[in-house]
């Protein structure tokens, strides 16, 4: 892969963790496979039954955030991203965020699949005077880059 550009602002990743998952274990995954240094911002909440549910929020800037996203890009392997560049107007914003949701059941069993059932959410922003070429030009180009 080519070195990607630094041209992400922030990544944010977030997902929910429930009483009968293991959480140091998927802390353990997201921090190896996407290569995050910093603990996650955790808070707990209370589910419909009273359950314990974990919010999990990676909050990642410079160089980190750009070391994420690319990972991130090489988990999920050319036909995942094939199919998120094939559906990219459902993923980007009004301000040409890029949403990401991968299967966290699937991620901790080593597969990155796009999927909407608990997900574990990324969130690119990109350095907004770089998107002078509209987002589905400047995603295409750095999902191509992890084909390099």
């Amino acid at each position: 892969m080519q070195a990607m550009p630094r041209e992400i602002q922030a990544v944010e990743i977030s997902c929910f963790i429930h009483a009968t998952e293991n959480a140091e274990m998927i802390f353990r995954i997201l921090s190896e496979r996407l290569a995050i240094s910093q603990a996650p911002e955790t808070e707990e909440l209370e589910g419909h039954f009273g359950n314990r549910i974990l919010h999990v929020r990676y909050h990642l800037t410079g160089e980190e955030a750009t070391t994420a996203f690319r990972n991130t890009l090489l988990c999920m392997g050319s036909e995942r991203r094939s199919e998120l560049l094939a559906k990219l107007e459902e993923s980007v914003d009004e301000h040409n965020v890029l949403y990401i949701r991968l299967g966290k059941q699937e991620f901790v069993k080593g597969n990155a699949v796009l999927s909407q059932v608990d997900p574990i959410r990324i969130r690119v922003k990109p350095k907004g005077f770089l998107m002078k070429t509209g987002a589905r030009s400047f995603y295409t180009r750095l999902l191509n880059l992890a084909n390099d």
